[in-house]
């Protein structure tokens, strides 16, 4: 089972979309795909349909004691499970400080061989939880707009993570581009000097992403042909061969 994790210390980068599509893409290809939503606004919940409510609560879940057959659920996508989230899952991280490293891993034991792949997404927070997720995680998938700011932040985690003696691998990749914008083309071309293991593919900025919370659900299921849905079956592709899947 691989274990790879959304996220981002900066909000509004496009990070809850790429889990959505990226699992989907997954499941597409035919692996078994769980995806776990770790954010108490519970968006990726949402846009697969499912409601936002941790069976048994979340103190069960984190103390190994729930059932999984009964917390995780289902989609309408085949291949593709969903460990949902709520209001309450903002409790995680204060029960995550109790716990050792790796945890969010552990007690995924039970599963692990139900699953090829679990896709994490996780609060744009520097917290207990994050912590515990860069322990458990094989790679860290950080989606960032071409701007200045999304560099500045993309450093501040790297150097968060060096200075904790952290070594998870961060995979950087470029979303919401306007290719049309002199900064976010000058910042896609040579993202690639200061990040060597910044995924290639680059995620355009696409009315059809915004869409995904009317209809609720992976770009795939509405829109297959549009730029956005392959840009995400391109990112997929470059990840799944990095993951040796």
């Amino acid at each position: 089972m691989r274990m790879v994790s959304l996220y981002s210390i900066k909000g509004g980068v496009g990070k809850t979309a790429s889990a959505v599509n990226l699992a989907a893409e997954a499941a597409h290809m035919g692996l078994r795909v769980l995806l776990w939503d770790l954010d108490p606004q519970a968006a990726t919940t949402f846009y697969l349909q499912i409601k936002p409510r941790i069976r048994g609560g979340v103190e069960k879940l984190v103390k190994g004691k729930s059932s999984w057959d009964k917390v995780i659920r289902t989609t309408s996508l085949e291949n593709l499970d969903v460990l949902p989230a709520s209001l309450a899952s903002r409790e995680m991280d204060q029960l995550l400080e109790k716990r050792g490293t790796s945890h969010l891993r552990q007690m995924l034991k039970e599963v692990r061989k139900e699953y090829d792949l679990v896709v994490l997404d996780c609060p744009p927070t520097l917290s207990h939880l994050s912590e515990n997720m860069f322990t458990s995680v094989d790679a860290l998938l950080v989606p960032m707009v071409p701007t200045t700011l999304s560099l500045r932040t993309l450093e501040q985690l790297q150097k968060f993570l060096d200075e904790h003696d952290l070594p998870c691998p961060l995979w950087p990749f470029v979303t919401l581009a306007d290719r049309r914008r002199s900064m976010h083309v000058e910042i896609i071309n040579n993202l690639g000097k200061d990040w060597p293991l910044r995924l290639s593919t680059v995620i355009p900025a696409a009315s059809v992403v915004e869409r995904m919370g009317v209809e609720r659900a992976p770009v795939r299921e509405f829109a297959p042909a549009s730029p956005a849905c392959r840009a995400y079956e391109s990112l997929w592709s470059e990840l799944h061969q990095r993951l040796q899947l």
